[in-house]
């Protein structure tokens, strides 16, 4: 993790580009990431016979059963498409968490072997060329560090620049691609990656190729005050809103909407949140996870057969976490176990993207007694 970074992150891409959270950041926040599955350059002869997508906060796994119909093998490429991506290097993710390096592939239970192709760009302008001419590493940022400066402070290092002639990291500075090379300042790279990780896989003729994929997401998190809450919960109107010193702004409504929450989930955050003794704020910190389902639309539609498993983490703050979040399809929420919930759907064409909220509530500190 990038030691300058204040946040930490979530993950996956639609198609072959990225798709934005649609939550509002605030200074206690840090956006997610959303990435999806696996893609086909349109491949329509291939059918998505079953997809188990399996969400928490620490691990994303997909099983696929794609079936081939037709009397002839199908060779195609396959693609998991990272978001494009640039070096945070104050807040935000590392470029190792960004780029997924830990996405692992295994094809009929058996590890996988893929490729991965990297493209750099600044301000629109493709500088791949000029980068690799130098052996700078485009997904890694140079193989981006963190060293002690003379200060003794951090500073941010591109260990592919440092070992180039200064007059060559003089020339790549001036062309905008580092931020600096003096003696303490920083050596940042500042292109756009565009990387995608990429195998050729066959289909034989009426069979099935059952594939899994798994990787960290990089998880969204912001501190929501009890007000928001609240507020949501009333009949938006000026005399009501009127009532709070301070107002929540209407993005922060907005986001707590887009988890499509539950009233009676809602009341019983209220409820804990009144049972809360502290004098402190009276908060709550969901987090979220971002998935791109209509990526499945690479394939021949529809899924067939559908199943989304939701697992609920352990509280950081010793209390209880609520799962929030719209349904594809208006589908039936079942919990399967103590921290598992799951939903079950056939002959599915997704048109929206997931957007799963865990919201943490602080466990209620008990009454402090009164001095006599």
């Amino acid at each position: 993790m990038n030691p300058k970074a204040v946040f930490r992150a979530v993950i996956f891409a639609l198609g072959w580009g990225l798709v934005a959270s649609p939550a509002a950041l605030a200074d206690d926040s840090a956006a997610a990431i959303a990435a999806g599955g696996l893609v086909a350059r349109r491949e329509t002869r291939i059918v998505m016979a079953r997809e188990v997508l399996q969400i928490s906060v620490k691990k994303i796994v997909v099983d696929y059963d794609f079936r081939n119909d037709t009397d002839q093998d199908v060779t195609t490429e396959v693609a998991f498409p990272v978001p494009p991506y640039t070096n945070g290097i104050v807040e935000g993710p590392a470029p190792e968490e960004q780029s997924f390096q830990n996405f692992k592939l295994w094809v009929n239970g058996q590890p996988a072997h893929y490729d991965s192709q990297a493209t750099a760009t600044l301000k629109g302008k493709d500088v791949t060329g000029i980068l690799r001419a130098n052996h700078i590493d485009v997904a890694t940022f140079g193989h981006f560090d963190w060293v002690e400066s003379s200060n003794h402070e951090s500073k941010p290092i591109s260990q592919d620049l440092s070992r180039l002639p200064k007059p060559v990291r003089d020339n790549l500075v001036r062309e905008n691609l580092f931020d600096g090379d003096g003696p303490d300042d920083s050596q940042a790279g500042l292109w756009t990656v565009h990387l995608q990780y990429h195998w050729t896989q066959t289909f034989p003729a009426h069979s099935t190729v059952h594939i899994r994929h798994e990787y960290s997401p990089v998880v969204g998190f912001e501190m929501m005050p009890r007000e928001t809450i609240d507020l949501f919960l009333m009949t938006a109107n000026e005399r009501q809103a009127a009532k709070f010193k301070y107002p929540p702004p209407p993005q922060d409504l907005k986001f707590l909407g887009s988890f499509c929450p539950k009233i009676s989930m809602l009341h019983g955050i209220q409820q804990k949140l009144n049972d809360d003794n502290s004098s402190g704020d009276h908060s709550v910190f969901p987090q979220w996870v971002d998935f791109i389902l209509t990526s499945a639309n690479t394939w021949k539609r529809p899924i067939e057969d559908f199943t989304l498993i939701i697992e609920r983490p352990k509280p950081e703050h010793g209390g209880k976490v609520f799962i929030n979040f719209c349904p594809p399809a208006n589908g039936e929420v079942e919990k399967t176990d103590v921290d598992l919930f799951q939903l079950h759907l056939t002959n599915f064409v997704p048109v929206s993207e997931l957007h799963i909220g865990f919201f943490d509530v602080p466990q209620a500190k008990a009454a402090q007694p009164e001095a006599k």
